[in-house]
């Protein structure tokens, strides 16, 4: 979920900026067999691999096989709830659907990489979930995979929620060149901002200090914290500084951290890209961390500690502002109550300051997703199978499954539409007194199943105080999209060598000149060092693929930005 963002950063770095910068538009949304769009060409020739499907299936229709079958798929194995095959999730996936989940079982840790040795060597399941966007590129050309915008047709609660959401620019940008998608995304109807600050608020409530809502603030706030504990340094981070980077650079007008990514930044006013660590706006941001380290405000560990040294920094009261997103205010909590003791101390997670470009939130609708095994296709349950995923992943019905389990066993829900766990059941927090984990012991609201669906969905396992900051989000200026730059395949092969050599360079010289190893008077040799590693070429290829479409399609516009914090 989304405490484990930075797992996938390194890794997809550039293939997201492939996958989404080189997304064209200009083709439709795929319109499945029935249309001209798909390999199948028509519905007819699926009537082969249509056994088990059901006949009269659509929105809202729970699904169910007219036949027990079974189905491959490559589960992500998480730590925190180890896989169990006596999990009331697969008794009632089989009770509810006829379909019985065969799973390659694969560690969090290593998942990634075995994902890619099995696609590679032709043994992948058929249903490969948890996949990010551009994740699935280096699977498109040998065919590996499912260009699943050809079979929507199959999928109405997918098609239902894309029109009802208004997510047609957003998932164009999961197209690669030839105009198909090949990795069907979770979909949420709106914005879920998660990471940003949590402060000891009953330390600032003590010394009188303002919670900050800009960044200006808050470095006044910690000059005031470390006047009143000389031997502290108030702010120490975890996520090696790529989460506070990130939602600080969004307010600055640059991209950093998470965020970075590709390296790219579309400048609006110059209608073109430009490589965002090059430009003013994100020295203006090494410089104000720089302050911060430099003035004693900050950790300077906290671009290269452990995540756990941080934490240990912050729960027993060495530091008071760290980086963390909802479930981390959670385990905070629960180690705070040993450290200091229950009702000692008081956190909250605030709104993400504002910077000097304006109150900005950066972020997408889209959520990590599934890629399908080509090979499926030649499966006789094919057609099910879509049926399938579509009503597990997209109908409301099934997201509520995934997320909450079984109505009078593990949950209950109220006229008013109002869902709370059996007494006997915790999730998160959410009931402590519950001796059983909704995760654990039972399977559901894991990460390979549920994600995506309305906002009172998600929100439905919130705690107040997280569904206040959502709101107060709601109030920040939307950052609108890169537009579109479909690369052609050779172009595309060059822009990820120049990508990966850029981007470590970047991201080398951005902690450096943080933590006062380089000066930053020497910030225009950097962009001239930028320069020698190809940079010009690389946004070059861009800018000109970006003219190109330009004159062939209207670029999308007023959506928010797919940059930004993780999920």
């Amino acid at each position: 979920m989304r405490s484990n963002y930075s797992r996938i950063v390194a890794a997809v770095a550039v293939i997201s900026l492939v996958s989404a910068l080189t997304a064209c538009n200009e083709t439709p949304t795929g319109t499945g067999p029935a249309g001209s769009a798909g390999p199948a060409g028509s519905a007819a020739s699926l009537a082969d691999v249509s056994v088990g499907a059901m006949k009269d299936y659509k929105a809202d229709t729970t699904f169910k096989a007219t036949e027990p079958m079974k189905f491959t798929v490559l589960y992500n194995d998480s730590p925190t709830y180890p896989y169990k095959a006596d999990w009331l999730l697969w008794q009632k996936i089989t009770e509810l659907t006829n379909v019985t989940l065969d799973t390659t079982i694969v560690p969090l840790s290593d998942y990634q990489q075995k994902r890619s040795l099995l696609i590679g060597a032709g043994d992948a399941p058929m249903i490969i979930p948890k996949t990010y966007a551009g994740q699935e590129t280096p699977f498109v050309a040998s065919g590996a995979v499912l260009p699943v915008s050809d079979y929507l047709d199959l999928m109405p609660n997918f098609e239902k929620k894309l029109k009802d959401w208004g997510l047609a620019n957003e998932i164009d940008l999961l197209r690669q060149v030839n105009g198909k998608y090949y990795v069907l995304p979770g979909l949420h109807q709106e914005i879920w901002p998660d990471y940003t600050l949590a402060v000891r608020t009953d330390i600032f409530e003590k010394q009188g200090i303002a919670i900050p809502t800009t960044w200006d603030e808050l470095k006044s706030a910690l000059q005031k914290l470390k006047a009143a504990y000389p031997s502290s340094i108030p702010f120490s981070d975890r996520y090696t500084g790529l989460s506070v980077l990130n939602i600080a650079a969004q307010n600055f007008g640059t991209s950093a951290g998470w965020g970075l990514t590709s390296g790219l930044r579309f400048d609006k006013a110059a209608d073109k890209f430009v490589y965002a660590a090059a430009q003013p706006a994100y020295k203006q941001l090494l410089e104000y961390f720089n302050s911060l380290v430099k003035g004693g405000l900050m950790d300077p560990e906290s671009f290269t500690q452990k995540d756990d040294q941080a934490i240990q920094k912050f729960v027993t009261g060495k530091s008071f502002v760290i980086s963390a997103n909802s479930q981390d205010i959670v385990t905070y909590r629960k180690s705070m109550d040993t450290s200091l003791g229950a009702g000692k101390y008081s956190i909250k997670k605030i709104t993400v300051p504002a910077g000097p470009a304006g109150n900005i939130m950066a972020g997408t609708r889209l959520e990590n997703g599934v890629m399908i095994n080509a090979s499926a296709l030649k499966s006789k349950n094919f057609v099910a199978m879509m049926q399938f995923i579509d009503w597990l992943y997209y109908s409301d019905a099934g997201q509520e499954f995934a997320k909450w389990g079984v109505k009078g066993t593990t949950y209950e829900k109220g006229a008013d539409g109002v869902r709370t766990l059996v007494p006997a059941v915790n999730f998160q927090g959410l009931n402590p007194a519950g001796t059983k984990d909704l995760r654990v012991d039972y399977g559901f609201s894991g990460g390979v199943f549920a994600y995506g669906g309305t906002t009172d969905l998600l929100q439905s396992m919130m705690s107040p105080e997280e569904i206040e900051f959502q709101k107060a989000m709601k109030a920040k200026t939307l950052e609108p999209f890169a537009p579109p730059a479909p690369l052609a395949d050779a172009d595309r092969e060059q822009a990820t060598l120049l990508a990966t050599p850029l981007k470590d360079y970047a991201d080398q010289a951005t902690l450096q000149f943080i933590l006062g190893q380089r000066d930053l008077s020497t910030f225009d040799a950097f962009v001239t060092e930028l320069e020698g590693k190809g940079m010009t070429k690389y946004t070059d290829m861009f800018n000109a693929a970006y003219k190109a479409f330009k004159t062939t399609a209207p670029s999308p516009s007023g959506s928010p930005s797919p940059s930004g914090s993780p999920k």
